[in-house]
């Protein structure tokens, strides 16, 4: 799993089906995802325009990569953030629709 930085932190939001990237104890973004059967779909990523420069975006897609990874779930990546995170990252080719799974 990524090492998140002392003062950043990744957390899944079931209840408003999201992972959250916060910064200092603050909301700096969040990835949104559908859960679809065993896929989980990220449909759209933000991260706070306040906030940018210091890689959170690359944090909070690896630890909802790896999040996903290790609950045995299928990733579909319609967020072109998250898919842009795996096309630079092949180690996770084998849990991704379109790559290691075919549907």
């Amino acid at each position: 799993m990524t090492e998140s930085t002392p003062a950043s932190k990744v957390v899944r939001n079931d209840e408003k089906k999201r992972y959250e990237v916060f910064y200092d104890g603050e909301l700096a973004g969040f990835s949104e995802y559908e859960e679809r059967g065993d896929e989980t779909v990220f449909i759209h990523t933000e991260i706070d325009g306040a906030f940018s420069g210091k890689g959170l975006g690359t944090i909070l897609a690896a630890n909802a990569v790896e999040d996903v990874i290790a609950r045995d779930r299928v990733i579909r990546p319609l967020c072109p953030f998250i898919k842009a995170y795996l096309e630079k990252h092949p180690q996770y080719d084998p849990h991704v629709v379109g790559k290691g799974v075919t549907r």
